[in-house]
């Protein structure tokens, strides 16, 4: 009897997306992944075209006072324009996008809202763009791991809870100084 030799299926290529970074991809084996607090990063997809990509964003604008210096690419209203922008290079075209949001965390109490802002921001950037929001998972006080298949449009969002984190003590005082040296 023949038996067929298996062929392994070709291993999945994860691309990690940093703070401040665009990565766009119509490959079927590519995982675009991040992992995000504050930040927020955004999936976008052409179910035509078949291309995907992403953003991680740090902060939403720059302050005012900023206004007219140089470009910061970690500011999502520039990481924004520069998804759309290797998207339709790629071959997707505007009107087919559909979109996913994840992050926006607060994760202290009792600190800016920093993951809110940055919430709101995509929020309105996507509407104002009119590309549809086809799924989000923003806010609260978790920290997300996000994997995305950008040939698919395929999400997987897992939080981390905060009990998992390190708690944060002071450091205890250090004795107090005799004077004397211990060689080892």
């Amino acid at each position: 009897m023949f038996q067929e030799p298996i062929i392994p299926a070709k291993p999945m290529m994860r691309i990690t997306v940093l703070q401040g970074e665009v990565r766009v991809s119509a490959g079927p084996r590519v995982e675009l992944s991040t992992v995000l607090g504050s930040c927020v990063a955004t999936c976008l997809f052409d179910p035509i075209s078949e291309v995907g990509g992403m953003n991680h964003f740090l902060l939403a604008e720059p302050p005012a006072s900023r206004a007219g210096s140089k470009i910061d690419e970690h500011y999502g209203v520039y990481l924004m324009e520069l998804l759309i922008n290797e998207m339709l290079s790629h071959g997707a075209r505007k009107d087919r996008l559909r979109a996913h949001l994840y992050g926006g965390a607060n994760l202290r109490q009792g600190m800016a809202q920093i993951g809110t802002a940055n919430a709101e921001f995509a929020r309105k950037f996507l509407d104002t763009e009119k590309i549809p929001l086809a799924r989000e998972d923003l806010g609260g006080t978790c920290a997300r791991r996000v994997d995305f298949r950008p040939a698919t449009g395929r999400v997987r969002c897992r939080t981390i809870e905060n009990t998992l984190a390190p708690e944060t003590t002071p450091a205890a005082s250090p004795a107090p100084s005799t004077g004397d040296v211990e060689l080892f």
